[in-house]
């Protein structure tokens, strides 16, 4: 196995960790496996904090596969919570304002949904790794300063409602399919304006990027197991 001459690793990322965190940790490992040497590894699309499932690690020379494979299809499992908000649209912060949301019903929010499918213009959240002025959002929005982001044009190509539980503040399971770019958080937000309430995330798992699904994922436990059974390379080939 010749890391360095780069492999494509499919990953299940846990709750709680960053991208940018399982990439240090899958460094780390790689690097201790091969003796000290170093690696290049990058992955192909960021995964919020607070959601899991799949992130694309490229090592070595298949950093050059990064953009090519960020614009795979990616899918994803969410749980909407309708009739509040909060700062970050999803779990991350508490919750801001209220809502009226008891008047949502099934079909309203199917009416709903399928205005979303297609070709649409979405602003990211304040609380995003975009950049402004060469700046992280999520981290001028963490100090308190207003985080001013432009819509941009993305793609989702189908929701489907899993289930709807009505109520006070109603709830909703998704299937989200769409491309690169979009944010299943900002289409929370949106959903909840267009049916004159407020909405947030409580859940997202992303089940798929291009041809990677869940089952082709390591978890960081299995992926250490499997290395040290490697036969790995610490050179490039000739």
């Amino acid at each position: 196995m010749n890391f360095l001459a780069g492999q494509v690793l499919a990953f299940d990322k846990p709750l709680g960790m960053t991208s940018f965190g399982l990439v240090a940790k899958v460094r780390w490992l790689l690097t201790r496996r091969m003796g000290g040497r170093k690696i290049k590894v990058g992955h192909a699309g960021t995964l919020d904090p607070l959601a899991t499932g799949v992130v694309l690690l490229c090592t070595g020379r298949a950093t050059k596969r990064i953009e090519e494979l960020q614009g795979g299809v990616k899918e994803y499992t969410a749980t909407l919570r309708l009739g509040a908000t909060t700062p970050s649209f999803d779990l991350e912060h508490p919750v801001d304002a209220t809502y009226p949301a008891a008047h949502i019903d099934e079909e309203a929010l199917r009416r709903v949904l399928a205005t979303f499918e297609g070709d649409v213009m979405q602003v990211p959240p304040a609380f995003s790794a975009c950049k402004v002025e060469g700046r992280r959002a999520y981290d001028i929005a963490r100090r308190g300063e207003d985080v001013s982001l432009r819509a941009k044009p993305v793609r989702i190509d189908s929701i489907e409602l899993l289930a709807f539980r009505p109520g006070d503040m109603p709830e909703a399971d998704l299937r989200i399919a769409c491309g690169k770019g979009t944010y299943i958080r900002s289409l929370a937000r949106d959903i909840g304006l267009a049916l004159g309430s407020g909405a947030h995330l409580t859940a997202l798992r992303r089940t798929r990027v291009g041809s990677y699904a869940e089952a082709d994922c390591f978890t960081l436990e299995t992926f250490e197991t499997w290395l040290e059974a490697q036969d790995v390379e610490t050179e490039l080939p000739a």
